[in-house]
Order: structure tokens, then sequence, then C-alpha cells
């Protein structure tokens, strides 16, 4: 339970307090960032001590934990920086990769910390996930539930709105706010020629139009979050053909946006990325909790 409540301040410190501003000059806000990793630790740790390790010292089981993990995560934090800087600069799906290497090694300094001060070993770390995932007939006590529930709403919501960011990358202006295209013509004859030639001579002028509107960022990451939170509960009751809706609903909302190819390919893959991931959260949620 222990090991659930850090993950969850882990995700809270990475995705909810640390805002866009933070990300894009990590380097300059990673003092700030490590102290929201510091408290939230501080905080679970303590809670821990209090309710489940009142015997043991807390110097080892909150302080030196919580140094460990804050430690930790500024090493990880300042190596990615230099990585990804270095190795990613156009490259959406290594930025991906790097990605999910440091939430995983993340998870793993949590695990190490576990060993270290709490005497849990990682091979029955590693062996009760397996169990839970797998095993027949398992039972999972009600506040176990309720933070694996808690683990896959984030990872379903923010965490996958982050993965698809990175995948797809900045859409241009153009066609981020493109609404539809209009084309008029003008034709001008010349009466005086027509007299003297079968054939009648002219001008034709042709205008077309790009028709743009204003696109509120907030409002696209929220429909996300709700699409793949209705996908989760979809999945968790294996009524797989109610998903096709959610995606019809979505075709209608951006049908004239559809005309141009580019933002097509752009909504299709960000869909389909937004449905795996909702899925395979869906089914994770079934197979652990039931």
């Amino acid at each position: 339970m222990l090991l659930l409540s850090l993950i969850i301040a882990h995700l809270l410190a990475d995705f909810y307090l640390q805002t866009d501003r933070m990300v894009q000059d990590k380097l300059k806000n990673l003092k700030k960032h490590i102290l929201h990793h510091f408290l939230v630790n501080t905080i679970v740790l303590a809670a821990g001590w209090l309710f489940f390790y009142q015997q043991k010292d807390p110097v080892m089981t909150v302080i030196w934990p919580m140094l460990f993990i804050t430690a930790t995560h500024l090493m990880i934090d300042l190596l990615k920086i230099k990585l990804v800087d270095q190795f990613t600069a156009s490259e959406n799906m290594n930025k991906l990769w790097f990605f999910i290497l440091d939430q995983l090694l993340h998870i793993f300094m949590l695990l190490i910390a576990m060993q270290l001060f709490y005497k849990i070993s990682l091979v029955s770390n590693f062996n009760r996930f397996i169990q839970l995932l797998f095993e027949e007939g398992r039972q999972l006590d009600a506040s176990s539930t309720i933070l694996v529930i808690a683990i896959i709403l984030i990872l379903g919501t923010t965490v996958s709105g982050h993965i698809i960011r990175i995948l797809l990358g900045s859409l241009p202006g153009q066609l981020l706010t493109f609404e539809g295209k209009y084309t008029f013509k003008n034709e001008f004859r010349e009466p005086a020629y027509q007299k003297t030639s079968k054939s009648e001579k002219g001008l034709s002028e042709q205008y077309s139009y790009m028709i743009f509107n204003k696109h509120d960022m907030s409002r696209g990451k929220l429909i996300g979050y709700i699409e793949r939170l209705l996908v989760i509960l979809l999945t968790y009751y294996s009524s797989y053909p109610a998903i096709a809706f959610i995606v019809t609903a979505k075709s209608i909302a951006r049908f004239k946006q559809m005309d141009d190819r580019d933002w097509a390919e752009y909504f299709l893959l960000g869909t389909l990325t937004s449905m795996f991931l909702g899925i395979v959260f869906g089914i994770l949620l079934r197979e652990i909790v039931n």
C-alpha cells in the first residue's frame, strides 16, 4: 500500500504540480520541481509511518527514504535533460522512449527505497505484481483497490495526454485553427471580339479563402480526458461496440476540418492512440480489480 501511495505521489508531482511553463524550461525550474517531490513524498512517508510503521525508527522510515527518493529523482531528471537535448532534437519517437524510460527509472527507485528502508525485496514486489495480474481468485483490500483505481485514472488522463502530445508533436497553427476553404470565380468577357471571332475572349479570376477560428487548447485537453475515461469505463464492462460511438461523435465535430489531409492524419493518429491507451488501461483495471 505504501508503494502504491508513493507512485501516486510521484504522478501528482510530475503531472499535476508541474506546469507547462516548468516543462518548457525544466532546468530553470528544476529546484521548484524537486521541492514538489520533496513535499509530497514527505507527506506520504510520514502518513505511512503514522498509520503502519510507528514501531520503527522515523529516521529510517521517513527521513532517509525521503532524501533518497528526492536525490535520485534529481539525478535522473538532470540526466534526462542532457540526453533529451542531445539525442531528441526532432524525433518524437525518441522523446517518447526517453519519457517512458524516465518514468520507469523513477518507479524503480521507489522499489529500491522499499528494499533499503522497509526490507521489502524487489523480487517480492515483482512477484506480488505478477500475482496481482494473473493469479485467479485474488483479493485486494479496499484501500489498495482505491489506490489502484486512482493510478489507472491518472495514467489514463494526464499521463496518456502527455504521451499523445509527445508522439504527435506540435501542430502548425494554420492546421490547428483550420475551419474551411471557399473558392469564388469571376469571369469578364470582351463583347467587342464577339463580332469578329466565333470564340469568346476575356479574363477569369479565382479567389480562395481559408477560414480560421481561434482554438481553445484547454477544451481539447478536457475532451481527451473525458474520452479516455469513457473508453476505460466501457472496456472495464467489456462494452467495446459503444466505443465506436465516441469515435463517431469526434468525427462529426471535426467534419469540416477533415477536408485538409494533414489535419485528418493528425486527428486519426491522435484518436487511435487515445483509444489504444484507454482500452489498455481499461483491461488493466479490469484484470487487477476483478
